[in-house]
């Protein structure tokens, strides 16, 4: 029980920074007047996500005077990245806007330097089997802390008329129960004692060590692939509920109420069965089943505007999208050596980022040439190269138990 608390805890906090430099941050600017080219140009101060393989080296080397190696960091980035808050909070977009601009880089920094040390400390703790519910526990955690920096940030500025330092200040103050699960977390001295001895063996030997995988090139692929269907459908969902006749109102309830909670309940679901039937079976079933629920959004587009209809389809994309998270992540959680988790983690987890931006380029120009319902359709089908892949890597008869079931991942 207190492994999971920790896990929650830790998620919690990881996803209460994003907003603060995302959605809310524009909401402030927007307020301030901040003209829309630069709120969009804001975008950019997020690419620490995209970039933090970069750094994870040191990370993965060094290992803090106190705790252990991931609890020390982990408590460190928590700190300092309370205080950015703060101090972002603090700035004004309308009398610097480059100060703003900085400080939400070192939110974006410190975040998602957070990120890849929580993700290292999961990867360390939890065995095969305990994956799924560890994921779906962080996953979990992170959407309440989403709503802690956007919904509950945006209603007590509304409702209270408080400062955005202030604001932003008590949603600094929910970081506290993050350090809680830092502090609280079981140690793992394994990890110590797996640490690379120099930083050219923290910088090169992850990369070394992750292509020396048999059939490499074949799971990069299998990365990049096997949800392309699930991103091409989210990235144009919204635009097609609204052409669809619905209204902002009614396509947030859906996606925020009926998608959110579809998420999570997925999430646990899939834990679950990735603890019962084993890594690449389940693979193979929520891989199907994503492409199925894809379908339900054709059938939505081929009749005339239908509430329910919206609800069912809404729920059944986003309960399969959760079902998967536990296993995807469990896959590539398990293609990492614990000596470098930090930098093979952080590395992977860019990769796998590049299908849902690169998605989102071609997606309306796909929409506009084959309608709704030939576009759902061509995204259930952008499914399949995934499944081709995953019969190559991981066949459904394999006998193997879970924690050797990334078949063909050994040296």
């Amino acid at each position: 029980m207190r492994l999971w608390i920790v896990h929650l805890l830790l998620g919690f906090s990881s996803g209460i920074p994003l907003l603060l430099t995302g959605s809310t941050l524009q909401v402030w600017m927007t307020e301030c007047k901040i003209d829309l080219k630069t709120i969009g140009a804001f975008a950019l101060v997020g690419l620490p996500y995209n970039l933090k393989f970069l750094w994870s080296p040191f990370m993965d080397r060094y290992t803090l005077p106190f705790l252990t190696r991931r609890r020390g960091w982990m408590l460190l980035s928590q700190l300092v990245l309370a205080l950015a808050i703060i101090c972002l909070g603090c700035s004004n977009p309308l009398d610097s806007v480059l100060t703003t601009a900085i400080l939400c880089i070192l939110v974006s920094f410190v975040s998602a330097s957070q990120d890849t040390l929580i993700d290292a400390y999961r990867r360390e703790t939890l065995s095969v089997e305990q994956m799924g519910y560890g994921l779906s526990l962080y996953v979990a955690g992170y959407r309440v802390g989403m709503l802690v920096a956007g919904a509950f940030a945006l209603l007590i500025a509304d409702r209270y008329h408080l400062s955005w330092s202030l604001i932003y200040t008590i949603v600094a103050c929910f970081l506290g129960l993050g350090i809680v699960g830092t502090l609280w977390a079981p140690e793992n001295r394994d990890s110590v004692n797996a640490a690379p001895q120099t930083l050219k063996e923290a910088v090169f030997d992850p990369f070394v060590d992750f292509f020396s995988h048999r059939g490499v090139y074949w799971i990069l692929a299998f990365l990049l692939l096997y949800k392309l269907g699930d991103n091409l459908s989210s990235a144009m969902t919204a635009p097609f509920v609204i052409q669809h006749g619905f209204s902002k109102t009614e396509y947030a309830a859906a996606v925020k109420g009926v998608g959110l909670t579809s998420t999570l309940i997925g999430g646990f679901v899939g834990a679950w069965v990735l603890a019962k039937i084993g890594l690449n079976r389940s693979l193979w079933v929520f891989g199907i089943l994503q492409a199925l629920a894809i379908l339900t959004l054709m059938g939505l587009a081929l009749v005339e505007k239908n509430l329910v209809m919206l609800g069912v389809a809404i729920a059944a994309e986003t309960f399969t999208a959760g079902m998967a998270v536990p296993a995807f992540g469990a896959f590539i959680a398990f293609l990492t050596n614990k000596k470098f988790t930090a930098t093979q983690y952080a590395l992977l987890n860019s990769l796998v980022a590049i299908p849902r931006t690169l998605a989102s380029a071609p997606s309306g120009w796909i929409a506009a040439h084959l309608g709704w319902p030939g576009y759902f359709l061509f995204c259930a089908l952008m499914a399949i190269p995934g499944m081709i892949l995953l019969a190559r890597l991981s066949p459904w008869d394999n006998s193997k138990k879970a924690s050797e079931a990334l078949i063909h991942l050994h040296k």
